[in-house]
């Protein structure tokens, strides 16, 4: 599922900086996109529209699997 989640948003922003991580729980996996402060909009969209999108997809994809995910965006903390 995390390299449908990557493929999708290196498709949103080619040359942008972001890390996708997987974290895993009981019975649920988070996945965790974190991506720079100029690039986030694009990612979100307008009214969350795209981020939802993304969501809807990881749940239809992850239907067979059993495992529930969970797809957070955060802004990536630069130092």
């Amino acid at each position: 599922m995390i390299e449908l989640v990557e493929y999708l948003v290196s498709s949103l922003v080619p040359e942008g900086d972001y890390t996708v991580e997987q974290r895993d729980g009981d019975g649920s996996c988070e996945i965790v996109v974190s991506i720079s402060k100029n690039d986030i909009g694009k990612v979100i969209g307008k009214q969350g529209r795209i981020a939802r999108a993304i969501r809807t997809l990881v749940k239809a994809a992850s239907a067979k699997s059993g495992v529930r995910y969970n797809v957070t965006i955060e802004e990536k903390n630069e130092i």
